[in-house]
This record gives structure tokens, sequence and C-alpha cells, in this order.
């Protein structure tokens, strides 16, 4: 596989992993670095540019709703959310968890800035330690 498939798989699977799409941009990642056929701090900035736009792309849905009330799950997320504030956005990289609170961001009308900021931060973390869990596994077993 080419270096610019790798980054462009990545990308793609990165994304799509971070919509309500079903994805596993984990597995791709860890395949390319025992690979070696990538940058390590490149890979780990497509993976996380690729997911922060999927869940950027989860806030927009949420800003699409309207914001009238649900039911009860709704006073409970809406209180645990205004609680936290954009720093729950921390979490986005959890599995369905994440989507919804990235949908509930939206719905929320979180400011921008500190939205994208801890998504971004939480993505790019998820991918960090997961980089550094595959290259010292590779290391062990060697």
């Amino acid at each position: 596989m080419s270096e610019w498939l790798s980054y462009g798989s990545m990308f793609a699977s990165s994304f799509l992993s971070a919509t309500l799409l079903p994805g596993s941009s984990e597995v791709l990642l860890a395949g390319l670095l025992v690979a070696g056929k990538v940058s390590v701090p490149g890979i780990i900035f497509i993976a996380a540019l690729g997911n922060t736009l999927g869940g950027l792309t989860n806030i927009i849905i949420g800003r699409w709703l309207p914001l009238k009330e649900q039911g009860r799950w709704h006073n409970t997320a809406k209180a645990w959310l205004h609680r936290w504030g954009p720093a729950a956005l921390l979490l986005s990289w959890l599995p369905v968890v994440g989507d919804l609170l990235c949908v509930l961001a939206g719905w929320l009308r979180f400011s921008w800035l500190p939205t994208v900021f801890f998504l971004a931060a939480g993505k790019t973390l998820r991918y960090v330690v997961l980089a550094f869990a595959t290259l010292q596994g590779m290391e062990w077993w060697r």
C-alpha cells in the first residue's frame, strides 16, 4: 500500500468512525503502525483530523435539530452537559456515547471555539494513546 493511500484510508476510516456510521479506525491505525510504512506523527495527525471533522459533522447535525423538549432523558443529559460544558467532549472518542455527546453539544448550541478545542483534544489523545500502546506492544514482542 502506498503512503498516500495509507493516509487517505486512515482519514476516511477515522472520519466515518466519528459519524453515526460504524467504523474501526483503531484497527487500521494499529495495522499501519505495525507495517511501518507511515510516519507515526503523520498518521496520528491524519487520524485525529478525520475523527475531529467527523465529530464536527455530528455537532452540525445536532444544530439542525429543533430545541424542543424531548422527555425525561433530555433533562438529565442537558443538566450533565451544562455542568461540564464543552469539556464533556473530551469523552467524544467513546463508542456510541461519543457520537451522542457531539450531537447533543450541537443541539445545545455550545460555543464553537471551546467545542472544537475539546473535541480535537479528546480525539487526538485517543490516537496518541493507541499509537503508543501499539508501538510498545511491538517492542514487547521483539
